[in-house]
């Protein structure tokens, strides 16, 4: 294709998206409500956390009936990623990240979980539920005490092993873990 021709169709795109003209001629714009109930994710500030709660004595029982059968009975490992221990090996020749080594926010094991877990039924735990498997998973890792009722004000503040491992690079172009060579 000339170069005229993809400049033409460029401009044409544009000028579609601009004046809000749609090339296809099915569907419809999202309604508010449609999109405040997808938008579900959770920033590492906790922001977009739900009202709810926690405790990892629940989140034990939650995580044996929907989490063991692939992370292991204690979260050491199984078919699917293993989440706890590794602490204290990102600098060596055999780092083992998991969530209490490697994962630099505790807002984010929530917003995974609650995303993308149990699998393969995921956004089928509740809130407190989800709540209640971070608490635990938090707990085997010895980052919070197995106490701990967990919510949308104290998830944020707790602070992970690696939190300030994750440094941009001198031109700000790439995030990297400075634990880990």
């Amino acid at each position: 294709m000339s170069w005229l021709k993809t400049l033409a169709l460029g401009l044409l795109g544009a000028a579609s998206l601009a004046t809000g003209a749609h090339a296809y001629d099915f569907g419809r714009p999202a309604t508010a409500e449609e999109v405040r109930l997808w938008n579900i994710d959770v920033l590492p500030d906790g922001t977009g956390l739900p009202v709810g709660s926690g405790t990892a004595l629940r989140g034990r029982q939650v995580f044996e009936e929907n989490c063991s059968a692939c992370h292991g009975e204690r979260g050491e490992g199984g078919v699917a990623d293993r989440l706890v221990g590794g602490q204290g090996t990102l600098t060596s020749n055999l780092p083992v990240k998991t969530v209490g080594s490697f994962w630099p926010y505790a807002t984010t094991l929530f917003d995974y979980i609650r995303r993308a877990m149990p699998y393969p039924a995921p956004q089928t735990l509740s809130d407190d539920d989800t709540y209640a498997v971070v608490a635990y998973i938090l707990s085997l890792n010895g980052i919070v005490p197995s106490t701990l009722e967990l919510d949308r004000l104290s998830l944020p503040a707790i602070q992970m092993p690696n939190r300030k491992g994750f440094v941009p690079d001198q031109d700000f172009r790439v995030i990297r873990n400075s634990r880990q060579p």
